[in-house]
């Protein structure tokens, strides 16, 4: 009995520790969410409120009455299935064009000394501190009829006539891909400087030369980063504007496109705004897609399995 009551008391003893436990803990969250409330409010004002204004415009006609005569006309009219599917096919294209160029630009950088590694890795971030327009600009130039390309390539012999490199799907293609080159490099760059070396020299001692090595064992230990990277360009690729309309000199329309004529030439808010939604939802379900089939917290962490 002595010892039952023992506990009895230790037991009351302890609630008052554990109500101020739980007062401190519930005090602790309120703090942060005061701490975090700038950011909330931000995210709502940038973010949250014109997603839902977007939404609400993609329901209203013409004559402002509720209506899904927009979302009605994307299903009937053929021309905005061709436009999805031109964007989509844009978008892959680059992705794997900047995966086969950023990979081994990425691989090389990492096996330099970290001085010198960084010093290239100015020339990759370069595009990056130069005006979109600027760079899109610029190959209009350099790619013309007229231009430096065609022209050193003539004398070079490499083609006796001027070939047309703007104003269709390879203008577009290389303005884009120059353009995205660095946000697929970055990410398999810090993927593969995070990698062990002991790995590949155990790989050595087990027999594996430097060829089989490097696809047993650094190849997959890479792929986080670039799967981070081709997720990155593609979704950016989505959205892409000015340089499509630059080089692809209206003969490549993409959704983005499809939007700003709809509200510069129709003047229809409700049309570009439920292009908007759909691109927005499509986005969400690739994401999604993306998080079934990959592990997000590692890809986007750049971690390998560990």
């Amino acid at each position: 009995m002595a010892g039952t009551g023992a506990e009895m008391h230790g037991d009351d003893a302890s609630r008052p520790n554990a109500a101020g436990l739980r007062r401190d803990a519930a005090r602790e969250r309120w703090a942060l969410l005061g701490l975090a409330s700038p950011a909330f409010v931000l995210v709502l004002v940038a973010m949250a409120i014109p997603v839902a204004w977007l939404f609400w415009l993609s329901f209203l006609a013409d004559d402002g009455s509720l209506s899904l005569e927009h979302y009605r006309r994307l299903v009937e009219q053929p021309s905005y299935a061709r436009i999805f599917r031109a964007t989509f096919e844009v978008s892959l294209v680059t992705t794997a064009i900047c995966a086969l160029l950023g990979f081994p630009l990425a691989y090389v950088l990492s096996q330099l000394p970290v001085r010198a590694a960084n010093l290239c890795m100015i020339a990759v971030m370069l595009p990056l501190w130069t005006s979109l327009l600027v760079r899109t600009y610029a190959w209009l130039v350099l790619l013309q009829r007229q231009g430096l390309v065609n022209k050193w390539a003539i004398e070079l012999g490499l083609w006796q006539e001027p070939l047309k490199l703007v104003h269709n799907m390879t203008g577009t293609l290389i303005g884009m891909v120059h353009i995205m080159l660095p946000f697929m490099v970055l990410p398999v760059y810090g993927s593969m400087r995070a990698i062990d070396r002991d790995y590949l020299k155990a790989a050595a001692n087990l027999g594996a030369g430097p060829v089989r090595a490097f696809w047993l064992v650094f190849v997959p230990l890479s792929m986080p980063g670039l799967a981070a990277g081709a997720l990155i360009v593609f979704i950016l690729c989505l959205g892409f504007y000015v340089t499509p309309a630059v080089l692809g000199g209206g003969t490549i329309i993409l959704v983005a496109n499809r939007i700003a004529n709809d509200i510069e030439l129709f003047f229809s808010w409700g049309a570009a705004s439920a292009l908007g939604v759909v691109l927005l939802v499509l986005t969400l379900a690739f994401l999604w897609l993306a998080s079934r089939m990959l592990r997000l917290d590692q890809v986007l962490g750049g971690g390998h399995g560990r």
